[in-house]
């Protein structure tokens, strides 16, 4: 039976930071994997990016058993109503399941009290404290790094797409860790570096 990772994404979301993971794990995963779109709704939302995507589930229709959660960048992150999906959250963290927020769904996290314990990042520590407030206690572990992965949990900057898609890859222990890291350098040194590191890593 396929393992599922859920990704949460709201209006205007940002679609780059789904697309390296969301390939990743149905490519690097060899089938064993589906990857499922939430929202708040089952209607049609819209990415920064001006694609239109139907959710495959709405909050009231979230399946059983997951194997990740991985909230995508938005601002809509900062809406009242992003705040139905912390229940959600919330059971994720309780059953230990890979849970991951990128750029503004980090903050996110970090709102909802969910990063106070961890080590992790965001677009910025200052960011993190004026929009996270006073439920965010966590400032002592944060990291200014592109990508932080504390157990399950993940968190990214939004310019850390790769680094982000890696991490929650290796938390997922979907693949090996020596695919999964062939995998990032093929996209972060791009065709020709990697080709020639490559050729040097087998020679």
């Amino acid at each position: 039976m396929k393992q599922t990772v859920l990704f949460v994404v709201l209006d205007l979301y940002a679609d780059w930071e789904a697309a390296y993971l969301s390939s990743a794990v149905l490519n690097l995963g060899q089938g064993k994997y589906a990857v499922k779109t939430i929202s708040l709704t089952k209607e049609p939302i819209h990415s920064l990016g001006g694609f239109t995507l139907l959710p495959d589930y709405d909050l009231q229709s979230v399946p059983e058993d997951f194997a990740g959660l991985i909230l995508i960048g938005g601002d809509f992150w900062r809406d009242a109503a992003a705040r139905q999906t912390e229940p959600l959250v919330k059971r994720a963290l309780a059953e230990n399941k890979v849970l991951g927020g990128i750029c503004a769904a980090s903050a996110f996290l970090g709102a909802i009290g969910a990063l106070n314990t961890v080590r992790h990042t965001s677009n910025d520590l200052d960011y993190m404290k004026q929009w996270a407030g006073n439920n965010y206690t966590g400032e002592q572990n944060y990291l200014q790094q592109q990508a932080v992965r504390d157990g399950n949990v993940v968190t990214a900057n939004g310019t850390a797409a790769l680094e982000f898609a890696k991490e929650v890859l290796e938390a997922l222990q979907l693949a090996p860790e020596s695919e999964i890291e062939r995998w990032y350098n093929f996209y972060k040194l791009g065709f020709y570096r990697f080709a020639e590191a490559d050729s040097c890593t087998i020679a």
